[in-house]
């Protein structure tokens, strides 16, 4: 009893704390002097502006000649400014039924981010993880951007970034609780749709159907010490998306991924495949996906043991007054169903949001595990400065 009695007077204390840095801006506000709404409602949730800027190579279609240095070199693009932003995210989460009590995680997440341009169509991308749970991590998203190549709705991206972007991306998302979908591991199998280095190459149609298709190592990040930056074989996987916007509230889309890993001698055969929607109904927004994969021997075995699973994940988010509301609120259904042992999962989330700051968002998130029966309450803070 003692301990719940703390979490509130806990989250005061945050808030008294977060209320002085409340005057911080991130990057690109800071650059072309805008307020971060102009691309997130709320951040880090992208609105269709702040998504098309990021199709633009991070850019808007008219730059203000105040964010360049005259050089008199035509061929040398020089911002004034590196933009430098750093995302700082802390709670107190409490556990029950899971044996684990009250606990700080303050901070949860630092990053450090820049983006911006390099050359005319050119940009990029990167941020590194300074801590995440206490943790150093290190560089994750981290790429070279071309646009509009040819003249063209024709982008390619080069480095290092997530299989799930075109999809949903799990950076975004309101909620603690992820995505389990993307973020699954099966057997000793490293392919997931979260990080990996490739090349990703999309292609805008004027009917409105956007075509991506990403090429990539498949061994994902954060291999054994001393792997570096190689990938752990020779094998490369493929990804495809298409999707297609049917009215401005409803966008339909269909994913594949395929590939092959090699680990001791024996290969692993990869699939993934399945839809996902996107509609919105006035201050309500919908994403769902559905993914269906297979793996012929995760283990990597001299017996092969094939493993099938299919997950879903539904997300609900109610903004009461469009991009100005102060308030949002999340509900999240996670789903994954395998007759593999140790491999299903199911989840429903709850979580509000309030904007104290246009950079400063106070999080306050209720999860139930349904699979295990346990439950997860967190109390924090997402700030970007």
């Amino acid at each position: 009893m003692h301990t719940i009695k703390a979490v509130p007077v806990i989250a005061v204390a945050l808030l008294a704390f977060l209320i002085q840095e409340a005057m911080a801006i991130p990057a690109f506000a800071r650059k072309y002097d805008m307020s971060c709404t102009t691309c997130h409602a709320p951040f880090p949730k992208l609105k269709p502006f702040g998504d098309e800027f990021a199709r633009n190579g991070y850019r808007l279609s008219q730059e203000p000649p105040r964010a360049y240095r005259e050089t008199g070199d035509e061929k040398l693009l020089l911002m004034r400014e590196l933009p430098v932003a750093i995302r700082f995210e802390g709670y107190v989460n409490y556990q029950a039924n899971g044996g684990q009590q009250t606990d700080f995680q303050a901070p949860f997440i630092m990053k450090l981010l820049s983006s911006g341009q390099i050359a005319h169509d050119v940009g990029y991308y990167f941020y590194f993880l300074m801590t995440e749970g206490g943790e150093i991590v290190g560089p994750e998203d981290a790429f070279l951007y071309f646009n509009n190549l040819f003249g063209v709705d024709f982008d390619i991206s080069i480095g290092q970034f997530q299989v799930c972007d075109p999809l949903f991306k799990r950076e975004l998302r309101l909620t603690r609780e992820d995505y389990a979908i993307y973020s699954l591991q099966v057997g000793d199998s490293r392919a997931s749709l979260t990080y990996d280095r490739g090349m990703m190459v999309s292609y805008g149609f004027p009917t409105k159907t956007d075509v991506v298709l990403e090429i990539l190592n498949g061994s994902g990040i954060g291999g054994p010490a001393g792997s570096g930056f190689l990938d752990n074989d020779k094998n490369k996987n493929f990804a495809l998306r298409l999707s297609q916007e049917i009215m401005a509230n409803l966008r339909i889309g269909a994913f594949a991924y395929m590939g092959k890993e090699s680990q001791n001698g024996f290969t692993n055969a990869t699939s993934i495949l399945g839809p996902d929607l996107t509609a919105s109904f006035g201050p309500l927004e919908l994403n769902a996906q559905y993914l269906h994969r297979e793996d012929d021997n995760p283990s990597f075995a001299k017996t092969a043991a094939r493993v099938t699973l299919d997950g879903a994940f539904g997300e609900l988010i109610y903004s009461p007054a469009g991009d100005k509301s102060d308030w949002f609120g999340v509900f999240l259904y996670n789903w994954l169903r395998s007759v593999t042992p140790g491999m299903s999962y199911q989840s429903a989330t709850v979580n509000g949001n309030y904007m104290l700051a246009r950079n400063l968002r106070l999080v306050g998130e209720y999860t139930h595990d349904l699979e295990h029966n346990v439950s997860r309450v967190s109390l924090g803070f997402v700030s970007a400065f």
